[in-house]
C-alpha cells in the first residue's frame, strides 16, 4: 500500500463515521500525545535490553504496531485537514535537520544541536 492508498483509506474511515466533526487541530494533536504516551507506557519501567526484547513478543510487538499506527494515523488526518503536504513537509523536516545536525560534526554524539 501506498501512502496515498493509505490517506484515502483513513479519510474514508472516518467519514463512513461522521468523525470529522470531532477532529478539530486541538483534538487530533491531543489525541497524538496521548497515543504517544500508549505507546510510553509499552516501555515504562523497562531496561534498555528489556525495551529490546518487546518486540519479540508477539502480543506486545502488535500494542507497538498499533500505538504507532494511531499516531501516523491521526498524523495524516491533522495533515489532511490543515493541508499539509505531509511527504513534503517531513522532506523539509530532514533537510532543516541536516542543516542543524552537520553529518560532520554530530555523527555518533547525542547533544543538541546548539551544542554542536
Amino acid at each position: 500500500m501506498q501512502l496515498d492508498d493509505l490517506i484515502a483509506k483513513a479519510l474514508k474511515f472516518r467519514e463512513e463515521r461522521d468523525w470529522k466533526q470531532y477532529h478539530s487541530a486541538r483534538n487530533v494533536a491531543l489525541s497524538i500525545s496521548l497515543e504517544a504516551a500508549e505507546l510510553l507506557e509499552i516501555f515504562q519501567w523497562k531496561t534498555d535490553e528489556e525495551a529490546k526484547e518487546l518486540v519479540n513478543d508477539s502480543v506486545q510487538r502488535e500494542n507497538i504496531a498499533d500505538e504507532l499506527s494511531d499516531i501516523l494515523l491521526y498524523s495524516i488526518l491533522m495533515a489532511n485537514d490543515l493541508n499539509i503536504d505531509i511527504i513534503k513537509a517531513a522532506d523539509k523536516k530532514i533537510d532543516k535537520n541536516a542543516e542543524k545536525y552537520p553529518a560532520d560534526k554530530a555523527k555518533g554524539k547525542a547533544v543538541k544541536y546548539t551544542e554542536l
